[in-house]
């Protein structure tokens, strides 16, 4: 990489722009099947096309970007591959409520209460929901104290970005989710790792039924 690939900082031009494109595929700005054109992107950033390259790269290492017919794209996720990111995920969300009710502290107790209140009052638009649903769960990953699983998640997440829509907007799933995590806030509170990662994978498991309702429900 040239010098000139890094501004006075030290940090690489090409980071910046990845991870700017990383936060516009997950806030739906850049969604899936949407074509990718460098000097688009180059200009649209302020940069040369060497940094958007690079960072396009590394988005299609991570799935997030793929190579189809008409160029680079957005990735796309089957219905095999949706299945294969919510068993994953079932399980590290899981674990990270099993964690949470080991390790919380009464500080994060109290940040999970004021979150799924926030959650339970909500009569927003799904969007709204699924925000605060994020935020829930992160408050989970931040109190299960395993920077690793963390990390994990995180990388889930990028993934799961990648899915049109989001499961809020299927009837009923916003008032379904809101029993779900109480029932894992509850266990964690309880310090009850068994009851919370049982919670925690049947909220995924039920998450997984509304993704596919919303996805396939026209295939018959």
């Amino acid at each position: 990489m040239s010098a000139g690939s890094r501004d006075n900082m030290g940090h690489s031009r090409s980071d910046r722009v990845y991870e700017t494109l990383r936060l516009r595929i997950h806030s739906g700005e850049l969604h899936s099947g949407m074509r990718l054109r460098e000097e688009e992107l180059a200009a649209s950033l302020g940069v040369s096309r060497t940094p958007v390259r690079e960072a396009l790269g590394r988005l299609q290492v991570r799935g997030m970007v793929e190579i189809g017919s008409g160029g680079l794209a957005v990735a796309t996720l089957s219905r095999p591959q949706v299945m294969e990111v919510y068993a994953i995920r079932e399980i590290l969300e899981g674990a990270a409520a099993r964690f949470a009710a080991e390790n919380a502290t009464s500080a994060d107790v109290l940040t999970l209460r004021h979150l799924h209140q926030r959650f339970e009052q909500n009569d927003g638009p799904p969007e709204t929901a699924a925000r605060l649903n994020n935020a829930f769960h992160g408050a989970i990953y931040e109190a299960a104290r395993n920077r690793y699983q963390k990390r994990m998640l995180d990388d889930l997440n990028d993934a799961l970005a990648l899915l049109p829509s989001t499961t809020f907007s299927v009837s009923g799933r916003s008032e379904a989710a809101k029993v779900e995590h109480r029932a894992i806030l509850d266990a964690i509170v309880a310090r009850d790792p068994d009851a919370a990662e049982k919670a925690a994978r049947s909220h995924i498991a039920r998450a997984l039924d509304a993704r596919l309702e919303l996805l396939f429900s026209g295939d018959g």
